[in-house]
């Protein structure tokens, strides 16, 4: 695994929606460029950039026509080139988007491979008989669907997802048809081959790796998925070969395959066993609710922030990783009528969750949380921007990357309404430009409105970047302040330990505790090998108050404390953190164990509030409404 990954804190950037300095209205690789200052103030050190290869654009850059170049309207291979080393200036990572499993129909590899004479691609993607159709009656059926008379040969092409994207061959699991082929074929070989030399390619330019589109779905009819990880586990060995530092993040919602497929990270999303909706979007758990439901709830909308914008019915379609076609809950930005209840299951999550790191435990690949990305509706749109400062604070104290979605920073709103751009459907209203400032175009850029990638949120209070700068209480200034607070202790990175010490059934509060191991606080605090040097520039005295807690004990403990209700909320902790918090150490606790305290409780450094912070009474830790509280222990 890629040694800068423990520290990493990932930023999501949709390329034509971030920032246009050629007034085009389309975002591009020098937009990025000139933000990617913001982008490190922010506290993130990665940045993931969603599809920027020459494409056809009937899916957003998804549907490639050449993996070897940039779409114009970004740039050059060469500004790409530049971006990856400005990145690096700022001791930054890049992530490219691939999308390996299907080509446009105007790529020359697909025209090739249409054509009725044999040649070298012929068998590059999959095709079948005009007199033949599926086996409908399979039950690992995953090819969506096939089209005829696109091409000379008399044969109909398999497609994912679109009709404008059809599917590279890596064979099949289970060979029922003469047309296609095995899994270990050399026909379908060649594709993996071919997934390697684009990375090569790539990485040979500075790219520091790869999010993976659909990445679960590449071999047809596998229901165990046998063919797939042995594929992603091959590639892996390659990239350990020829670039090992070099990254691959996985778009397959089931981290207990992706990991064990050699994946370094795999993201819970929207769809697959994460109850990811529960936390987010349908119901969400991180919601205390509108004060029309309440009565008491105080939104604290601060200027250039919104309401919660009216419910429409949309919801957020595309594909799984398994090609299959997908909805961001049923209707969850429809919860104008439950909004309030609060009513997502943290135990479930916290159940599923820990199962998953326990299956994945032999593997050192990491379990991701996004706010969001291209494909779902945005947070606020079932948060408020105080709510969204809670679910912040979970996403970043959890094991594991995070991911911030570009805009989520500020609470930037889902547009409701919005005619579908470039397929994007119910997704489009997430992909609107970034709101920089109050200038022209929200800052995106100095073009005609109308020719913009996407309209701005025309409200005239919406959110922007310039707005939110230096104010404390902004949401922009709490997640630069949640940032900070991860890159400092390395009981808040991926690595650290985690035990959920109170997550019950629609109950508050939330509280986990991190921990490090001996000895990461010291090299982290001197060397800056992996958490670079932000515990030395954002301490004082970071020796005696943040790295130096309890690391004759045991490395760092870390408390987080969450409650979202609207009324206080209290907790009876187990006895090892009792103690703890009473001014026990972690090496006394494990030889003598004790429900109670053996003195007062000592005054304990709280690193970050959000609210009002906590406080334990020597036997229960109280937590205030609307709050999150980190500290030592």
């Amino acid at each position: 695994m890629a040694s800068w990954l423990n520290n990493a804190i990932f930023y999501e950037v949709y390329p034509q929606s971030f920032n246009d300095t050629n007034s085009d209205g389309i975002g591009d690789f020098q937009g990025i460029i000139n933000k990617l200052d913001y982008i490190s103030n922010l506290g993130c050190n990665a940045i993931w950039i969603n599809p920027c290869f020459d494409s056809s654009f009937y899916d957003a850059g998804y549907d490639v026509r050449d993996y070897y170049a940039t779409a114009e309207r970004y740039g050059t291979n060469e500004d790409l080139h530049r971006l990856f080393d400005r990145a690096h200036e700022f001791d930054m990572h890049v992530l490219l988007d691939l999308v390996p499993g299907h080509t446009a129909i105007d790529n020359p590899w697909f025209l090739e491979s249409g054509k009725g004479t044999r040649n070298a691609w012929t068998d590059r993607y999959i095709w079948r008989p005009m007199t033949q159709s599926p086996n409908l009656n399979s039950p690992y059926e995953s090819i969506r669907g096939f089209l005829g008379g696109i091409a000379e040969r008399p044969d109909a092409a398999a497609v994912n997802c679109f009709s404008t994207q059809a599917c590279l061959n890596y064979g099949f699991g289970t060979v029922t048809e003469d047309w296609q082929f095995a899994a270990d074929s050399p026909e379908a070989v060649q594709g993996r081959l071919l997934i390697q030399d684009i990375m090569d390619f790539w990485l040979g330019l500075g790219a520091d790796g790869f999010r993976v589109d659909m990445a679960g779905s590449l071999v047809k009819e596998d229901p165990d998925h046998y063919w797939t990880k042995l594929l992603w586990q091959q590639v892996r060995a390659h990239l350990d070969e020829t670039y090992p530092e070099a990254v691959l993040v996985s778009e397959w919602g089931d981290p207990e395959e992706a990991l064990h497929a050699g994946f370094d990270m795999d993201f819970l999303l929207h769809f697959g066993p994460s109850h990811y909706l529960d936390l987010f979007r349908k119901n969400p758990y991180f919601s205390a609710g509108s004060s029309e439901t309440t009565g008491s709830a105080e939104t604290a909308e601060t200027e250039h922030d919104c309401e919660r914008s009216e419910c429409d019915g949309a919801g957020s379609s595309g594909c799984d990783s398994n090609g299959n076609s997908v909805v961001d809950g049923d209707n969850p930005n429809c919860n104008n009528d439950n909004v309030g209840n609060a009513s997502g299951d943290i135990k479930a999550f916290v159940d599923t969750y820990t199962a998953m790191l326990a299956s994945t435990a032999g593997t050192p690949g990491y379990i991701c949380i996004p706010s969001g990305n291209h494909d779902m509706i945005r947070m606020r749109d079932t948060l408020t921007t105080d709510e969204m400062k809670l679910a912040f604070a979970f996403l970043l104290t959890m094991p594991g990357c995070p991911f911030i979605y570009y805009g989520d920073e500020i609470g930037m709103r889902y547009m409701h309404g919005l005619k579908s751009k470039e397929g994007g459907y119910e997704r489009t209203g997430s992909r609107t430009p970034m709101q920089w400032s109050c200038a022209t175009n929200a800052g995106f850029s100095a073009a005609r409105p109308d020719d913009l990638y996407l309209p701005i949120d025309a409200d005239s209070e919406r959110p922007n970047v310039a707005s939110q700068t230096g104010r404390s209480d902004s949401l922009l200034e709490t997640v630069r302040a949640l940032n900070t607070l991860r890159l400092a202790h390395p009981a808040l990175q991926a690595d650290g330990g985690i035990e959920f010490l109170y997550a019950e059934d629609h109950a508050y509060p939330l509280v986990y505790a991190r921990s490090s191991k001996v000895g990461e606080a010291e090299c982290d605090a001197t060397d800056g090998e992996r958490s670079g040097t932000a515990h030395e520039t954002s301490c004082e005295t970071p020796c005696e108050t943040c790295s130096k807690i309890n690391r004759e004990a045991g490395g760092e403990r870390i408390i987080v404390a969450i409650n979202p209700s609207n009324t206080d909320a209290s907790c009876t902790l187990p006895s090892d953190y009792v103690k703890l918090l009473s001014g026990g150490s972690a090496q006394e606790i494990s030889q003598e164990p004790t429900a109670k305290p053996t003195q007062e409780p000592a005054e304990k450094t709280v690193l970050l509030s959000i609210g009002n912070p906590a406080r334990f009474d020597g036997t229960q830790l109280h937590v205030p409404a609307r709050s999150a509280t980190i500290l030592p222990c």
